[in-house]
């Protein structure tokens, strides 16, 4: 039996002195990408910042094994070079530094080293893939961008760094038609049977592009109800209170 690519074991974590999960588990076979749904205020970001390492989310209680080892206490570079990457809801600006330069640091970290020809040949490639511009890797880092530009540049790096597991929060908001049909297709473009994932969002519209294996609802710090992708379209159509109903059946 394969191991999964990422398991969630009775994780218990508290921000501030509030619980943000609570006996949380979640497991992800390898080859697959699930969906975490829920309210707003439920952890859901919180979750996929403690799965990257995220040094204000320290878990109290629990474990988190990614291609069976223990990586509880790695830090966030040690979980990357295991092929765990994040694209943020919220990417952060780092002014005075190129998304080039940014990129080409992160792939040397992960001695992902490239001579600067192949390196720049790549970044075009992909950057094309993304319909960027090419004056688009000498800007820094996220200073001035929309929503759609900070989106794109995460799945830049992404496509430049070739994770094997990947957690997108939120990466469909701030997209427009075309850009999410963009950012979908090279999501999917690195779809295979080591590649896996956990997409956050809370619409439909991403899913339409993004098949899922399994969806999750999260309220209260657990998983309150999974299944079929199904299950995202009839939530639109009747909120969070379809589950309630279907509890009381």
């Amino acid at each position: 039996m394969e191991m999964s690519a990422l398991e969630v074991r009775n994780l218990t974590l508290s921000v501030d002195g509030k619980l943000i999960l609570n006996d949380f588990s979640l497991t992800i076979p390898t080859g697959e990408i699930h969906v975490l749904m829920g309210k707003n205020g439920m952890g859901k970001s919180s979750l996929a910042k403690t799965i990257a390492g995220h040094p204000d989310y320290a878990i109290s209680q629990g474990k988190i094994i990614f291609h069976g080892e223990d990586i509880t206490q790695l830090s966030p570079e040690e979980r990357a070079q295991r092929g765990i990457f994040l694209a943020f809801q919220h990417p952060v600006e780092i002014p005075g530094v190129s998304i080039a330069n940014f990129i080409r640091s992160a792939m040397n970290a992960q001695n992902k080293k490239m001579e600067t020809v192949a390196f720049y040949k790549l970044l075009h490639e992909n950057m094309d893939r993304l319909e960027l511009s090419r004056n688009f890797s000498a800007r820094p880092l996220n200073v001035g961008f929309s929503g759609g530009e900070k989106k794109r540049c995460e799945v830049l790096q992404m496509l430049m760094l070739q994770p094997s597991f990947v957690i997108l929060d939120e990466i469909d908001s701030g997209l427009d038609i075309d850009a999410l049909k963009l950012v979908a297709k090279n999501v999917n473009s690195l779809r295979s049977g080591t590649f896996s994932g956990l997409i956050i969002t809370h619409y439909q519209r991403l899913l339409d592009h993004i098949i899922p294996d399994q969806v999750h609802i999260l309220e209260d710090g657990k998983i309150i109800h999974y299944g079929k992708p199904e299950i995202v379209r009839e939530l639109e159509e009747k909120g969070y209170a379809l589950l309630d109903q279907e509890e009381a059946l």
